[in-house]
C-alpha cells in the first residue's frame, strides 16, 4: 500500500459507506464530513514525504491488470499532480459541509445518495491525476464523467438533463479520440520494442522518436480531449451549460477540479510525448488561448446568471494557462502550473460565496439582487475577497501566478501575450461589476427588497412573505476559513507550491526542447 492507493480508497470506501445511508441524511452528512475530514489529513503526510527535488514520479505503485497486453494498475506523483490532489482534497470537505447550506437536496433525494457521489467522484479524479498507465488513464477519464453527469442530472436546475448529457457526450468522445491515439503510441512501443505497453515513462521516450507527421496526429488525439475538457475554445460550449445548472457544491468540484484535467494533460502527456508536434502545433495552441481569454471575457459580460458567469470567466483563465504552457517559457510554464492550483481556490471560494447569496435570495439571477451589503456586510466582504483573488490582485494567490505566466510568455510570445493581457483586464473588470450589482447600490429587484425593517430584512415577493436576510452563521464562516487562509497565504507566500511545481516544470520543459 502505498499514499496514493490509500488516497484513492478512503474516499472510494467513504462512498461506499453512503450508499447504504439513504435513508439517514444527518448520519450519511457526518459520515461523508468524516471521510472528507480524513482524506484531507491523510494529503498533509503526503504532501510533506514528497521531495521535489527527487524523481519525476514519486510514491509509484504498480500492479498487472491486463499483462497479455501491458496494461498495468499503475499510479506515481509528481510536483504538478500533487498540488491538484491537495485541492480536491481540500474542497470536497467543503462542498460535504455546505449541504443544506449551498445546496437543497430536491424532494425524495437522499444527502446519501449525493454524498456518496461526491466522494466517488473525488477517489476517481485523484485517480486520473495519479495514474502513470495510460490505460488506465483513459478508463479513469471515462468512468470519472459517470458520478458527474448524475450529480448534474439528477441534483441541477430545470435544465439539468441537458447540461449533463452535453458534457457527458463531449468529454466521452474526446475521451475515444484520445483512447485512438494512445493506441496509436501503443503499436510504436511495440515495433520499437518488439511488445507494448502503456506505460507512461516508457511511452515518452518510445514517442519522442517518432516521426513528426506520426506526433502531430498522435498528439492531436490527445489534445482535443484535453482541450475539451480545459476547456479551450471552440470546445467550451458544454461547460455554461453544466456549471449553470449543476448544484453549488458540484460547480466548485466542476469548475475548480475536473476542469484542470485538460490542463493537467497537457503538461502530463501532450508535452513529454510529442515534443516536435507540441512545437510545430503551438501556434494554433497561441491562437485558440488567446481567442478563449478575449471571447469568454467578452461574453461574461453579458450574462445574467452568476453561476454562468463565473463559467465564462473561467473559460478566459483557461486560455491565459494554457498561454503560459505553450510558450515554452519556465516562468510562464510555472505559472501555469500554479495557476492551477490557485484558479481552484480563487474560483472555488468565489462559487461558494455566490452560492451562499443565492441561498438567501432563492435566485442566481444577477438583476435580482443589489444593496446586498447593507443586509450582509461579511458576505460582501468575503465576496469581494474572492472576487478580488479571481482578477489576481497583489497579495492574493494569483497574482504570482499571473504574473510568472505573463513575464514568462511576454518574451517569446509578445503579441499573444498583450492580447491574453487584455481579455484578463476585462474579466477583472466584469468581476468588479459583478460585486457592484449584487452587493452595492440599494437594496433592489426581484428577490430582495428592502422593507424599510431595519438590517436583516427583506421581502421576498415570489415567496410572499417577509424573509429574514441573515450575514454569515458560524457554519458558514468554517467553510470559507479554509478557502480565506490560503488566499491570502499563498498571496505573500507562495514558496511551498513554487517549489514544489517548479522542478516538475524543468523536467517537462527539457523533454520539450530535447526533441529532434
Amino acid at each position: 500500500m502505498t499514499w496514493l492507493l490509500i488516497l484513492i480508497l478512503v474516499p472510494l470506501a467513504g462512498s461506499l459507506v453512503l450508499a447504504f445511508l439513504k435513508g439517514n441524511d444527518r448520519a450519511a452528512v457526518l459520515a461523508a464530513l468524516g471521510f472528507s475530514i480524513l482524506e484531507f489529513l491523510l494529503v498533509i503526510p503526503f504532501w510533506l514525504s514528497y521531495s521535489p527535488s527527487g524523481a519525476r514520479l514519486q510514491m509509484t505503485s504498480s500492479f498487472d491488470w491486463i499483462p497479455s497486453f501491458g496494461v498495468h494498475i499503475a499510479f506515481g506523483t509528481d510536483g504538478i499532480s500533487l498540488i491538484m490532489i491537495a485541492v480536491i482534497a481540500l474542497l470536497v470537505p467543503i462542498v460535504v459541509g455546505g449541504l443544506g447550506t449551498l445546496d437543497k437536496l430536491p424532494a425524495g433525494r437522499s444527502a446519501g445518495g449525493f454524498l456518496s457521489l461526491i466522494l466517488l467522484q473525488e477517489a476517481l479524479t485523484i485517480g486520473v491525476f495519479a495514474a502513470t498507465d495510460v490505460f488506465l488513464f483513459y478508463v479513469l477519464f471515462e468512468i470519472m464523467l459517470i458520478p458527474m453527469y448524475f450529480l448534474i442530472g439528477g441534483y441541477g436546475g430545470a435544465n439539468r438533463q441537458y447540461a449533463a448529457v452535453k458534457f457527458f457526450l463531449y468529454s466521452f468522445l474526446g475521451g475515444l479520440i484520445m483512447l485512438a491515439s494512445a493506441i496509436g503510441a501503443y503499436s510504436l512501443a511495440k515495433d520499437k520494442l518488439g511488445h507494448g505497453t502503456f506505460d507512461w515513462a516508457t511511452l515518452v521516450t518510445v514517442v519522442r522518436d517518432a516521426p513528426l507527421s506520426t506526433q502531430i496526429w498522435l498528439f492531436l488525439g490527445f489534445f482535443l480531449a484535453f482541450a475539451i475538457k480545459a476547456p479551450l475554445v471552440p470546445f467550451h460550449t458544454w461547460l455554461p451549460d453544466a456549471a449553470g445548472e449543476a448544484p453549488i457544491g458540484v460547480a466548485v468540484l466542476l469548475v475548480g477540479v475536473l476542469d484542470k484535467v485538460g490542463t493537467f494533460g497537457f503538461l502530463r502527456y501532450c508535452l513529454p510525448m510529442f515534443p516536435d508536434a507540441s512545437r510545430t502545433l503551438a501556434p494554433l495552441v497561441l491562437v485558440l488561448s488567446v481567442v478563449g481569454v478575449l471571447y469568454g471575457s467578452i461574453l461574461a459580460a453579458g450574462q445574467r446568471d452568476m453561476k454562468r458567469f463565473i463559467a465564462y470567466v473561467s473559460i478566459a483563465h483557461f486560455g491565459f494557462i494554457s498561454l503560459g504552457i505553450f510558450a515554452f517559457n519556465e516562468q510562464a510554464m510555472v505559472g501555469s502550473a500554479t495557476y492551477m492550483l490557485n484558479h481552484s481556490l480563487a474560483t472555488g471560494m468565489l462559487i461558494v460565496v455566490i452560492g451562499l447569496v443565492i441561498a438567501r435570495g432563492g435566485s442566481s439571477r444577477i438583476s435580482d439582487y443589489g444593496g446586498m451589503a447593507k443586509v450582509t456586510p461579511l458576505l460582501a466582504g468575503l465576496f469581494l475577497l474572492a472576487g478580488l483573488s479571481t482578477l489576481s490582485l497583489p497579495g492574493t494567490n494569483s497574482f504570482v501566478s499571473e504574473f510568472l505566466v505573463l513575464i514568462g510568455s511576454f518574451v517569446d510570445q509578445p503579441v499573444y501575450t498583450i492580447l491574453a493581457t487584455v481579455g484578463m483586464v476585462l474579466a477583472a473588470a466584469y468581476v468588479l461589476w459583478l460585486y457592484q450589482r449584487v452587493m452595492q447600490g440599494p437594496v433592489r429587484g426581484d428577490a430582495l427588497v428592502g422593507v424599510g425593517g431595519g438590517p436583516g430584512t427583506a421581502i421576498a415577493p415570489e415567496l410572499g412573505a417577509k424573509k429574514a436576510i441573515r450575514d454569515l452563521n458560524g457554519r458558514e464562516i468554517a467553510i470559507l476559513a479554509p478557502l480565506v487562509v490560503l488566499i491570502l497565504v499563498l498571496g505573500f507566500y507562495p514558496k511551498p507550491v513554487l517549489d514544489t511545481v517548479t522542478p516538475t516544470v524543468q523536467q517537462t520543459l527539457s523533454a520539450v526542447q530535447g526533441g529532434k
